[in-house]
């Protein structure tokens, strides 16, 4: 054995005789001065376990509240989905039966006809109709839509069930109309507007001291024979007098925006009986 090894070996040996020398009092006070020592660091063990733990929970809550949240968004993104859907077919319904009321009480026999093509930059001056030959519809006829006049029919394909209509708020479309309760009549026709704007009718040609009102009705008076008499055009809503004749802005009867139903008068043009179209 080596000296160094030896020596190491004589030392331990001899302080550990010496350590079973000690006294029961003496080996106690080492003790209470071991743990008194090593005490704090025990707590701050115990304490800093419980934070670790604590802060593994938290984290293990936040991952299951995050996915709980998740769940619930898409809940509620499926509910707002089925909240529109059915908004739609209020709306759809309301339109619907609207349209089956103003079938009902026209006095003239028509073909209803829904718009299948609509421009974005033609919105409010023509639009195509799922009728045409095969249903008997003619070119130059009445377009009636809840509300009163909608416009004609200008073009109709040859064994097919499509034709293109010009809307009344088109600056080509021009119709003989009277302020309804006063003897002025005069020409009204669509004027140039923004898409998804309001329409607005021009009516001129009225006399230099009209008596007319916001509020008025304006109606056809079925001179020129394309347009029948006494359907609603739309109602007064400025009068601008003129040192020779007058003009007046009128807002439609129709809903040209959201046109989506029309009425085709049939070329019989036989009226029944019945209130006028409003």
């Amino acid at each position: 054995m080596k000296p160094l090894n030896l020596l190491a070996l004589l030392l331990f040996l001899a302080g550990t005789v010496y350590v079973f020398t000690w006294s029961e009092r003496t080996v106690r006070k080492i003790q209470e001065t071991y743990y008194a020592t090593i005490s704090p660091f025990l707590k701050g063990g115990s304490k800093l376990e419980l934070a670790t733990r604590r802060f593994l929970k938290e984290v293990e809550h936040s991952e299951d509240l995050e996915k709980r949240l998740e769940v619930i968004e898409l809940e509620f993104g499926k509910l707002r989905a089925i909240e529109s859907q059915f908004r739609e077919l209020e709306r759809e319904n309301r339109e619907l039966r609207a349209n089956l009321d103003f079938k009902e009480r026209t006095r003239f026999d028509v073909v209803p006809a829904r718009i299948i093509k609509r421009r974005p930059s033609t919105w409010l001056q023509s639009v195509t109709i799922d009728r045409g030959g095969k249903s008997g519809i003619g070119t130059q006829v009445p377009v009636l839509a809840n509300g009163g006049l909608a416009g004609k029919v200008d073009q109709v394909f040859p064994n097919t069930d499509i034709a293109t209509v010009i809307l009344l708020t088109d600056e080509s479309c021009q119709v003989s109309v009277q302020v309804a309760g006063t003897p002025e009549v005069g020409i009204v026709s669509g004027q140039r507007g923004a898409y998804g704007e309001e329409p607005r009718l021009r009516l001129r040609y009225l006399s230099k001291n009209a008596p007319i009102r916001p509020g008025m009705s304006v109606v056809t008076t079925g001179r020129g024979k394309l347009f029948p008499p006494n359907i609603l055009v739309g109602t007064i809503e400025s009068f601008e007098p003129g040192p020779v004749d007058s003009e007046a802005l009128v807002k439609p009867s129709v809903d040209f925006v959201n046109l989506e139903i029309v009425f085709v008068i049939s070329e019989s043009g036989a009226p029944r009986e019945g209130p006028l179209e409003e």
